[in-house]
């Protein structure tokens, strides 16, 4: 019998992109979005996490008496009233995100970008851009192109354990 070297790191351990995608993906499990479920986790240059968010409405407005649904006039739909994870996670940190790291399972839309874009935070790492082609998500690569902030799209060198319902 050959004895294991104790003093030999363990194999297969996440690396850190897998560790804030994975709590990114964690977070986005307090959502109660019934379609889609995302959060946003923003870390430093440590890999220190200094704040998490998920979609979700506002403090104060009880997600039993605003609308969740997709379609119809504005105001009868969430997407007048839902602040997306990424901007949640800006206004949650702990200290400031100037020069962070921001991970997110869904590329972000425009209004994400200028929120991103003016907290200071210098890369974005998503895994879905599943709608690339719709122009919110074009201005957003536009703004994020000019105001240098680095995106760069992950992939997962893992199975992770958590599913994703993003529908």
């Amino acid at each position: 019998m050959v004895a294991k070297n104790k003093n030999k790191k363990r194999d297969g351990y996440l690396d850190w992109d897998e560790t804030f995608m994975l709590m990114s993906k964690l977070i986005a499990q307090r959502s109660k979005d019934p379609n889609t479920q995302t959060g946003a986790c923003i870390v430093n240059d440590k890999n220190i996490v200094i704040g998490l968010g998920y979609n979700g409405f506002p403090v104060g407005c009880s997600d039993d008496k605003l609308p969740w649904c997709r379609n119809g006039e504005l105001t009868k739909t969430k997407y007048a009233y839902v602040v997306h994870a990424e901007a949640n996670a800006i206004m949650n940190a702990n200290k400031n995100v100037e020069n962070c790291r921001l991970y997110c399972y869904l590329f972000p839309c425009n209004e994400c970008a200028k929120v991103i874009i003016q907290s200071g935070i210098k890369e974005v790492i998503y895994e879905s851009d599943k709608y690339k082609d719709v122009d919110i998500f074009k201005a957003s690569r536009k703004m994020l192109k000019m105001a240098g902030v680095k995106v760069r799209k992950y992939v997962p060198k893992n199975k992770l354990v958590l599913r994703k319902n993003n529908k």
